[in-house]
């Protein structure tokens, strides 16, 4: 959540930076409405506190009448006291519930505006001419059959729409990647993880996914559990309400996990294929580090997904994300989008954002800074969504016949191999 005292001093700030979401500034008022309330509360309480306490010392010196009357009076009083303490209570709950609903204020260098208003920042190798080559490119979902690497139509018969079946190539297609980008963390100083895919509710609400998100959230029904959609849910909430070393700061994850979306709203959208999917696999990074720090982090983050996938031989563009296309948590947000052949159009397959210290408010997570402590930073970035970066290469390393280089930083994870060739049942 935002800074309860960025709130108070300066509402008109948090007014603008809703606005550039845009987003209404009600939450502002409620907020405030909130904070005045439960400043009265506490004024209340402590008040009648202080007079119950006046009372008590009272009494052991009293008698008689004096005596019952003052015993009659903190009979009443305790029962203000514990009603005052209630009121308290609730008051803090509608205060933090309020700060809650307040997104992160998005960076000044964010573009406003929503999803189409992104600012191009650059663009990274040119999408290959296959007229010029003399054959038209066949999509992900010919290639996957004809190579034997994806099964669709089986994963629509056990699971539903928008499951698929990853085999043979394919499948070791997605081991090769996985392999590939944790060695490329671990030459950067990342700690490899697997965390966990099931997550309480306060993880997912620390990181935002149960705000504007929630829609898209896989809830365990009968279990106060949820689904991940990230593995940035429970690498937020690895260091919960822990005070971190400063001097061991940043501490770099690269964690691999399923991710599991509803897709909620993207109804007729990427219908076929594996573009847009209920589960997929992910390397995600995740950084911890000081807020003044988290700036030239973002950077190095997207510079990392770059190196990835110039590796892999792919065309793509770098944007600068509208703060109306922004999660609830980040600050400002990067995508890599690379392009992808018989779409004719660039599509995101990484991102990374900094959420500065939103997240850690909500989570407790604080460091020990000379003047005291302090909320911490937190970035995350995807370094390998599997089915996208899968599509990617497919369609932009196919031949003529079929086949697909595989790209050379993947073959030693591959056997050596230098293709992958259509199968004889394709």
């Amino acid at each position: 959540m935002i800074d309860p005292r960025l709130l108070r001093d300066d509402p008109d700030r948090v007014r603008a930076a809703l606005a550039k979401r845009g987003l209404p500034d009600d939450p502002v008022d409620v907020a405030l409405g909130a904070d005045e309330e439960r400043r009265s509360s506490i004024a209340d309480y402590e008040r009648l506190r202080a007079e119950q306490k006046q009372l008590g010392k009272q009494i052991p010196r009293a008698t008689g009448e004096e005596k019952a009357d003052l015993l009659a009076r903190t009979k009443v009083l305790a029962a203000d006291v514990k009603s005052a303490e209630a009121a308290q209570t609730a008051a803090e709950e509608d205060w933090r519930a309020a700060l809650m609903d307040i997104p992160n204020l998005a960076a000044e260098e964010a573009p406003a505006g929503g999803e189409e208003d992104f600012a191009l920042l650059e663009t990274v190798g040119a999408p290959r001419d296959f007229a010029a080559e003399g054959f038209e490119p066949r999509d992900h979902i010919e290639l996957g059959r004809m190579l034997g690497a994806i099964d669709i139509e089986r994963g629509a018969k056990v699971s539903g729409s928008r499951f698929y079946y990853l085999t043979g190539p394919g499948a070791d297609l997605e081991m090769a990647l996985t392999q590939l980008a944790m060695d490329q963390a671990r030459s950067h100083g990342f700690t490899t993880v697997i965390p966990p895919a099931l997550v309480r509710p306060r993880a997912m609400e620390g990181t935002g996914f149960l705000g504007q998100a929630a829609d898209d959230v896989y809830r365990i029904e009968g279990e106060d559990m949820y689904l991940v959609g990230t593995s940035e849910v429970p690498m937020a909430a690895y260091h919960s309400d822990e005070i971190l070393d400063t001097a061991r700061l940043p501490l770099r994850y690269a964690a691999f996990s399923p991710c599991f979306r509803k897709e909620a709203g993207s109804h007729g959208k990427d219908t076929r294929g594996i573009i847009r999917v209920h589960w997929f696999d992910k390397v995600e990074m995740f950084v911890y580090t000081t807020l003044e720090d988290s700036f030239a982090e973002h950077r190095r983050l997207l510079e990392w997904e770059k190196e990835f996938l110039d590796c892999l031989g792919l065309a793509y563009r770098v944007i600068d994300v509208a703060a109306g296309d922004l999660g609830l948590s980040a600050q400002r947000k990067f995508d890599c989008e690379a392009w992808i052949p018989t779409q004719e159009r660039y599509r995101e397959v990484t991102s990374t954002s900094n959420c500065t210290d939103f997240q850690a408010r909500r989570l407790d997570i604080r460091g020990r800074f000379e003047q005291g402590t302090a909320p911490v930073a937190t970035l995350n970035g995807t370094l390998c969504a599997m089915p996208r970066i899968i599509v990617a290469i497919l369609e932009t390393h196919q031949q003529a016949d079929g086949s697909v280089r595989i790209p050379e930083a993947l073959r030693p994870y591959l056997q050596g191999r230098e293709e992958l060739k259509p199968v004889a049942d394709g």
